[in-house]
């Protein structure tokens, strides 16, 4: 059985989308549900820099519709460090806040490494063996977000099969585009968007991600993301992304 498609944009506070992607009008409290009837997944980066309560995540699940998923960011403090196999207390920290609170609406969590960090097999290793694979029953989702050339190595893609980690691919100036192996879900950013282009990408460009998409559904859950470049033009290339898969 084919996964799921899954489009969306980073968060869904950002003042220039309003009265362009939001309506005129509409309340502030009100954005996370506009979000959520358009597009079909959003990713918070509000957790990457600070521990959020319960409460918090069980608003954000009642705010949008079934099958809706929100991919959670990982604290900086798990990641940003010299020794990744020391994060434990950290990692632990960060999946037990109540994220569980999502329930369905948990998509995968996301490892965002700095551009600085550089593949050590060894200490790469130990950190993978720290990610849960549940938290409070609720299965988890690791996707390994690298952004140096060094991690485009063999070693590597074998050390995140082995775990069932995505390795997320990056459309970016200065990020390697790695496409890791088949873990039974795939994860994309998305981060050229140009705002002479009202979609962000061209139709072309949309189209080409579309066949990328669907290709890769026939393996598990694909997460596309339009962050960062243009963000205003993210909702825009988000919706042509989803009328493009239809």
């Amino acid at each position: 059985m084919a996964g799921r498609i899954r489009v969306g944009i980073g968060g869904w506070t950002f003042e220039p989308w309003r009265g362009v992607f939001y309506p005129d009008g509409l309340r502030q409290k009100d954005e996370l549900a506009y979000v959520g009837q358009h597009l079909t997944a959003t990713e918070v980066n509000a957790t990457y820099y600070g521990t959020q309560k319960p409460a918090t995540f069980a608003n954000w699940a009642k705010a949008v519709p079934d099958g809706f998923q929100f991919a959670i960011k990982a604290s900086r403090f798990c990641t940003n460090r010299r020794v990744l196999g020391e994060a434990g207390e950290s990692i632990a920290k960060f999946v037990n806040q109540g994220i569980v609170e999502l329930g369905d609406r948990l998509g995968p969590i996301l490892w965002q490494f700095m551009p600085t960090k550089q593949f050590d097999v060894d200490d790469f290793a130990a950190f993978l063996k720290l990610l849960p694979t549940h938290v409070g029953g609720v299965a988890l989702r690791h996707a390994l977000e690298v952004r140096h050339e060094s991690f485009d190595d063999p070693a590597f893609l074998a050390l995140a099969q082995n775990v069932g980690a995505a390795v997320v691919f990056a459309d970016h100036d200065d990020y390697p585009a790695i496409k890791g192996h088949d873990v039974g879900f795939s994860y994309h950013r998305l981060m050229r968007t140009r705002d002479d282009e009202p979609t962000g990408y061209t139709a072309e460009e949309i189209a080409a991600w579309a066949s990328m998409a669907r290709e890769q559904s026939a393996k598990g859950d694909v997460f596309a993301f339009f962050i960062s470049g243009a963000k205003v033009r993210a909702p825009a290339a988000a919706e042509a992304l989803i009328v493009a898969l239809r």
